[in-house]
Parts: C-alpha cells; sequence; structure tokens
C-alpha cells in the first residue's frame, strides 16, 4: 500500500514538473514574441543623491524630446533600433547637454528587465532590446520605459497604431482576457531560467 501511495505521488510530481515544463516553455515563447517587438530606454544615475536622481530624470526628458518625433517613422522594433542606431551622436549630444557635465555613456543592447507596471499596462520580467543610456558612475537608481511604441509619454496602446503590436500582445500587457495567469508564468519561467543560467 505504501509502494502504491508513493508511486501516485512520484506520478502526481512528474505531471506537475511537466506542466510547469510545458507552461514555461509556452511562457518564454510569448515574453520573446513580445520583448521582440518593443525597445525600452532605461537611464542610469550617476547616484542616489537627490540632485543626480534630478539629473536622471532632466537627460530622461531630453533623450525622449530628442527622439519621439525620429521614431514617429518606425513601423516596428527593428525599424526603430535602425533609427536609434543612426541618431546615436544626437542622442547622446541630447543627453550630455542635460547632465550637467556628468560623464554619459549611450548604447543598444540586449538587457535583462524585472516585471514592470505602467500605470494600466504590464510588462513580464525577461530581455528586451533596449537603449541604454548611462550617467556617470551609473550606481544610483535607474529609470525605464518603452521608448518603442511610445509607451514612456503615454500608455494607451492602439494596434491601430502599431500594427507589429497584435491584440493578444495587447491584451498581455494589460492583463485581460485571464492573461494574468499568463503573465505570471512569464515571470516565474524567466526568474527559474535566469537562475539557471547563474549559476
Amino acid at each position: 500500500m505504501f509502494k502504491d501511495k508513493l508511486r501516485i505521488w512520484e506520478a502526481a510530481v512528474l505531471v506537475a514538473l511537466s506542466v510547469a515544463l510545458c507552461t514555461g516553455t509556452w511562457a518564454q515563447g510569448r515574453q520573446d514574441a513580445l520583448s521582440g517587438k518593443l525597445v525600452r530606454l532605461h537611464v542610469l544615475a550617476h547616484s542616489d543623491d537627490d540632485s543626480e536622481q534630478q539629473i536622471k530624470l532632466d537627460v530622461r526628458n531630453a533623450v525622449l524630446a530628442y527622439l519621439e518625433p525620429i521614431l514617429e517613422t518606425a513601423a516596428d522594433s527593428r525599424g526603430a533600433e535602425a533609427l536609434i542606431m543612426e541618431n546615436m551622436d544626437g542622442i547622446a549630444g541630447a543627453a550630455r547637454k542635460a547632465s550637467q557635465g556628468r560623464a554619459v555613456s549611450v548604447s543598444l543592447s540586449t538587457e535583462r528587465y524585472p516585471t514592470r507596471q505602467y500605470e494600466d499596462l504590464a510588462l513580464p520580467a525577461g530581455e528586451y532590446r533596449s537603449l541604454r543610456v548611462t550617467l556617470g558612475a551609473g550606481e544610483g537608481q535607474n529609470w525605464w520605459c518603452v521608448v518603442f511604441p511610445p509607451l514612456c509619454t503615454q500608455t494607451v496602446l492602439a494596434e491601430s497604431a502599431y500594427p507589429a503590436i497584435s491584440s493578444e500582445d495587447i491584451a498581455l500587457m494589460k492583463q485581460e482576457n485571464g492573461y494574468r495567469l499568463a503573465f505570471r508564468s512569464m515571470e516565474l519561467w524567466s526568474g527559474l531560467k535566469a537562475f539557471f543560467e547563474n549559476n
């Protein structure tokens, strides 16, 4: 009888593990598909001093003011990335003007982000293409948003305005129609994947 209970327990664990792996694989695919349609902006302050945090916000505003009219012509994230790369000198110049003499480093790369809530939208943890602006030592609290589509200054995402963003993606970011569980699955899978990559 003990062996029968043990076999049932083992079977239950195997089924749970299989479901978790399938859910994780699906969640990773959804996160990858979503992240491939976005470009994020990441601004790192020199330090946590109040004055440095204010400079970070000033730099953010300057970079957004410079970038937003340029990115209006981008149809998708690849187009946005190409426009960002073409304008790296201008982005760096806008950041320097607002940095009050701080050293400025600007790059476009892939970064790992935590889960982030933006008013009525949320993005799962994972890897995203990112315009990174580092001020000085870059050791202060950072600020991030989505620069394409332009969610830094708006949180209304219309599928008609950005055809590359599907209604399913919008529902996922708004966590509508039962997507809250999918979103949580993505978070957990991303965290588990990062844990195994770092160990």
